[in-house]
Parts: C-alpha cells; sequence; structure tokens
C-alpha cells in the first residue's frame, strides 16, 4: 500500500489513524478540511488540486471528480492494458480510500434547516470515489467507518497490505452505506414533492442491537431504526433500567404506546402478545394504573405497561407488587425509580410521548412489501349518527368514545367491553364477531351490566347486539355499513339500548 486519499466529514479519530499510515510509508492525498486538519498536526499531505492539476471550484462541489483521482482507484492492477494507460497519463493507483459523506441526515434533522441547506449537504464526490473504490477491490480498500481503523492499521503492519476478506467485507459495507445515503435523499425530496406512493420504494435502516433471538429461539433477529425518527417511538426510547429489550419486547412496547397515545388524560394501559388486556383512565397516573390493573389482575401479569404521565412513587409501589416485563413512562420520579429499579431485569423507558403518530406502515409478505398510511384518523364526533330509539347519556357517550379508541388497537375480529374509566373485557383475533363478543363478555362478567361495547366493523348478523343486551350492555358504538345494519338496529330497539353508528371501521390484522 503507497497512497491513500483521505477525506473525511466525520473526523473521529482520523489525524491518528493518518499518522500511523505515514510511519507505514503511505503517501495521504487529502482535501479541504481534512488536509487543513493533517497540516496543523505536521502530518504531510498532498493536495488534491496537486494530483489533479485543477483548482477545487464552484465552492468545493467539483475536487475529487477527475480522471487522476478515478482513474488511479478504478485500473485493474492484474490488467496490462489498464496499468499502461493511466501510465501514459501520469495517473498514479490509489490503494487505500478513506471517505465519509456530507452530514445529511444530521442536517435535515436540524430544526428550521432549509431545502437549500439539505441540497448543499448532499455528496457527490464522496460517493462516487467510495463506489469506485469498492468496484475495484480486489487491489483497493476502501473505508467509509471510523470502527474499521485499527483493522487496517492491524493488517498493514502483519501484512504490508489488507487480506482480500477485509477488502471484500469493507466494499459491501460501502454499497449498504451509499445505497442508504442515496435512500434518506430520496425519501426527503420524495416528501417535499408530495408523492405518496411512489413508483420505486428505497428504505433503510440503521441497525440499534442484535437481538438474542426473534419471537422464538430457534429464529435471528435484529432491531433496525429509520433514520428519521419518530420521537414517539419505541426506537426511540430511553432504557433506564433492565435487561435488553427482546423481539416480542419491542413489538408489545410498539403496541402499548400506540394505545396510550391515544389519550391526554392520564391513562395506564397493559400489553399481552401486542393486545391490550387492561386499559384505565383517571384523574391522576395513581389511578389510572389500578384501573388497568383491575381489569384483567391475570392477563397483566408478565405484561408491557404503558403510562403517558410520570409515574409518581405511590404508583411505582403498586406496580413492584407484580412481575412486569416493561415499564414505559415520559419520566419516573426519583423515588419511584429506586423502588422499581430494585427488581434487576424489569426495563425502565423513557418516551416523551408527543401524541399520535402520523405516517406509514410497513409489513412485509413473502417477496413483497405492503405500505399504507398508520391509523392516526382524528374522527369528528359530529357525524356519528345515533341510529336507535334510545340516545346514549352523557356518561355512555364518554364510556364509547374511550372504548372507541381502544378497540381500533386490537386485533381484528375486535370487540372490547368497558366503561369511561377503563376496559372490562376484550375479544380480539377470532374468526368471527360473535366468538370476539361472548370473549369480552365473559371476561367482563357481571360488570358489564351498565357498560358499553365497541366493535372495529359492522356486525354482520344481529347475534353479537342480542347477546351484548342479555348481558346487560346499554350502548354499543360501531362503524355500520352492514346489509343487515337493520336487523342489529331492530336487536338493539328490542332491548331497549343504544347505538352509535362511527361510518369509520378500524380493522387491525
Amino acid at each position: 500500500m503507497k497512497r491513500a486519499l483521505i477525506s473525511v466529514s466525520d473526523k473521529n479519530g482520523v489525524v491518528p489513524f493518518a499518522e500511523k499510515l505515514v510511519e507505514l510509508g503511505v503517501e495521504i492525498i487529502s482535501t479541504g478540511g481534512t488536509k487543513a486538519a493533517f497540516e496543523q498536526a505536521g502530518i504531510p499531505v498532498t493536495g488534491i488540486e496537486e494530483v489533479t492539476k485543477f483548482p477545487e471550484m464552484l465552492d468545493g462541489r467539483v475536487k475529487t471528480l477527475h480522471p487522476a483521482i478515478h482513474g488511479g482507484l478504478l485500473a485493474r492492477r492484474d490488467t496490462a492494458e489498464h496499468m499502461e494507460a493511466i501510465a501514459a497519463h501520469d495517473i498514479k493507483p490509489i490503494d487505500l480510500v478513506v471517505v465519509n459523506l456530507y452530514p445529511f441526515q444530521e442536517t435535515i434533522q436540524k430544526p428550521g434547516v432549509t431545502l437549500e441547506e439539505a441540497i448543499e449537504n448532499i455528496d457527490i464526490g464522496g460517493p462516487s470515489m467510495l463506489r469506485s473504490a469498492a468496484k475495484n477491490y480486489a487491489a483497493v480498500t476502501v473505508v467509509v467507518d471510523t470502527n474499521d481503523y485499527d483493522t487496517i492499521l492491524t493488517e498493514l503492519k502483519e501484512h504490508d497490505t489488507t487480506t482480500f476478506e477485509t477488502r471484500q467485507r469493507l466494499a459491501a459495507k460501502v454499497f449498504r452505506h451509499t445505497a442508504a445515503y442515496d435512500a434518506l435523499i430520496a425519501e426527503y425530496l420524495t416528501d417535499i414533492t408530495g408523492e405518496t406512493f411512489p413508483e420505486k420504494v428505497t428504505l433503510t435502516y440503521n441497525r440499534k442491537q442484535a437481538l438474542r433471538y426473534g419471537e422464538n429461539p430457534h429464529q435471528d433477529a435484529a432491531f433496525y431504526t429509520e433514520p428519521r425518527t419518530t420521537i414517539n417511538s419505541i426506537s426511540t426510547a430511553k432504557q433506564l433500567h433492565g435487561k435488553e429489550l427482546s423481539y416480542n419486547n419491542i413489538r408489545d412496547a410498539d403496541a402499548a404506546l400506540k394505545i396510550a397515545s391515544e389519550f391526554t388524560e392520564p391513562v395506564a394501559v397493559a400489553v399481552k402478545h401486542m393486545n391490550p388486556c387492561g386499559v384505565g383512565v383517571g384523574e391522576n397516573i395513581e389511578e389510572a394504573y389500578l384501573k388497568a390493573y383491575e381489569a384483567d389482575e391475570t392477563s397483566i401479569f408478565g405484561g408491557i405497561v404503558a403510562l403517558n404521565k410520570e409515574v409518581d412513587v405511590k404508583t411505582a409501589e403498586h406496580m413492584s407488587h407484580i412481575f412486569l416485563e416493561i415499564i414505559i413512562a415520559p419520566s419516573f420520579s426519583e423515588e419511584a425509580f429506586a423502588i422499581l429499579a430494585k427488581k434487576k431485569n424489569i426495563r425502565l423507558l423513557t418516551v416523551p410521548f408527543a401524541g399520535l403518530v402520523v405516517g406509514f406502515e410497513k409489513t412485509s409478505v413473502n417477496g413483497g412489501l405492503l405500505i399504507q398510511a398508520s391509523d392516526s384518523l382524528v374522527e369528528d364526533t359530529a357525524s356519528y349518527e345515533v341510529v336507535t330509539e334510545k340516545q346514549p347519556s352523557e356518561t355512555e357517550m364518554k364510556a364509547l368514545l374511550a372504548q372507541w379508541k381502544i378497540v381500533k388497537h386490537v386485533k381484528s375480529n375486535a370487540i372490547v367491553v368497558g366503561t369511561d374509566k377503563q376496559t372490562l373485557g376484550i375479544g380480539a383475533g377470532q374468526m368471527n364477531r360473535i366468538g370476539s363478543a361472548l370473549i369480552a363478555l365473559e371476561q367482563a362478567g357481571e360488570k358489564a351490566t351498565g357498560a358499553v361495547l365497541a366493535s372495529d366493523a359492522f356486525f354482520p348478523m344481529d347475534d353479537t347486539v342480542e347477546a351484548a343486551a342479555k348481558a346487560g350492555i346499554t350502548a354499543i358504538i360501531q362503524p355500520g355499513g352492514s346489509i343487515k345494519d337493520k336487523d342489529s338496529i331492530a336487536m338493539a330497539n328490542k332491548y331497549g339500548i343504544s347505538m352509535v353508528i362511527t361510518h369509520v371501521r378500524h380493522f387491525k390484522h
């Protein structure tokens, strides 16, 4: 290895790395700020314009896009014609490229960033050099990650070159890096143009952590997050205590966060297997938690609890009496944290609950991807229609609206029984609607008397309404739209219960 081209935005560790290269007899070529940093450190460095015999121009937009650079990167060392061609034009091979790119991601995440600022942080020369070097990895070593500096130095000291396996691995990393960089730019500009479903979608994610396993121990897994992170999400949650999150923990926590984000009043949401098992609303977070706990004292054991207000000492004391996998909240008081942290393995996470996440959901299928807008519709309750002779009371209407927020997060077919303060019974994921209703009503038991029922989709038959009425339900909320709506309405009138039709469906498969 004789010549290295180094031009980096992230200068962390680059000066000592270059010093070691020089000690090993490597000539350094550099540009702009990186060159200035080397000169300040007393490292011998050749400016890019000395190699290209052409000055930087267009405010630095053009400096490395030159045959003297790309010829030195792309020439195949095992092809005589290539080597003769670059020699004829006085182009010397470049053996090592160390480049990281303009900080486009960091730029677009700045508050108030302008389009002009974003555009100026789209790197052109950097990706071009990286791709040229990576294409010719048979001879050229290319580094885009500061974590690889030590590997390069170790191999140079031992072999005076890098191994083919290392060059190949680093080339693959480069193409991942440039692909991700371009994908982020494409996403940003697509958002600006307002295209919702463009002809091509290129997604990029960053690995946050390797997981011990997936849904089951025989399934390998890892957790990746979007570069443009959503504040109110499990991907940006701060873990204060406990074991690493598992695959199932992450999915359950995501489900709990989405439900808790529906409410502005104090709420506690307990989740098991991505379905709520208890939701409680209160005047304060302690009351909300106790309502959620009382909703299903059996299922909450080993569950995930999300609370949208700070966890205080009284609430922490209640939660410490049972086994919980995760507790998520905006914050924990010092005393509450001390109580809960006595349990070694419990995961304590903070998320700044910023309301419903409005965006797009992605679901993989074999050979493809489904993308849809998130179910974050802000509904107009004025458009709801009371279709029965009996009108819901003010208390019943509050209960209907509360349970309507919850049922949208339950796997279809979904039925939720509850009051304005808590869920009493939840039927999830059954193949027919009456099956879900019977599960929810059985769980509610005697408490169903005077409670309300919410259904995520219309009633295909009137059997669910009859079962609800016989269990003591006094009001029902559902989307309507069945060809047999009149039968369900008639059944509600027969038993003297009120029915509200929303004209909005909330399937969750």
